[in-house]
Parts: C-alpha cells; structure tokens; sequence
C-alpha cells in the first residue's frame, strides 16, 4: 500500500491508476491524514448470461388491474373543477 499527498496524486494520477491497474492499493492523503483510498473495482463472480430467465418470469392475470384501495380512493376524491 503507497500513501500519497494530494499534490502529488493530482500530479501522477495515471501512473497511480497503473499502479492500481497491477494490484495495488493507493491512500491519498490531505497534511499527512488519509482521506482516500484508489482500488481497483470488484470483478463480477460470474459471467452474464443474457436471456437466461426467459420464459421464467410472467404476470399475474390482474397485473393491470389497479389495487383496489388505490380505485377507492380515486373514486371518493371529488373532481378538480378545471377537469370535470
């Protein structure tokens, strides 16, 4: 693990991404305190296999249908004039 100052990452932060690139981790620091840390990102556990639920998933018959609480309080609420 290499610390560096801000001043110093601003300056070399493509050969502080290489080092990343290669494993390594980087702390960026402000008056010697850390207050960053440059990592690489989490590789995927697996490959995506697209379409792999196909034919899986569906709908419930009443997908569509509004849940009855919302049509009640829809059907309770007066009209706003300007829509009647």
């Amino acid at each position: 693990m290499r610390q560096v100052n801000m001043h110093e990452a601003k300056t070399h932060f493509s050969k502080l991404v290489r080092l990343v690139e290669q494993g390594e981790e980087v702390i960026i620091a402000r008056a010697g305190e850390p207050v960053a840390r440059l990592v690489a990102p989490a590789r995927a556990t697996q490959d995506r296999k697209p379409g792999v639920l196909r034919g899986g998933l569906t709908n419930r018959a009443d997908f569509e249908a509004p849940a009855p609480e919302v049509e009640r309080a829809f059907r309770d609420r007066p009209m706003l004039p300007e829509f009647e």
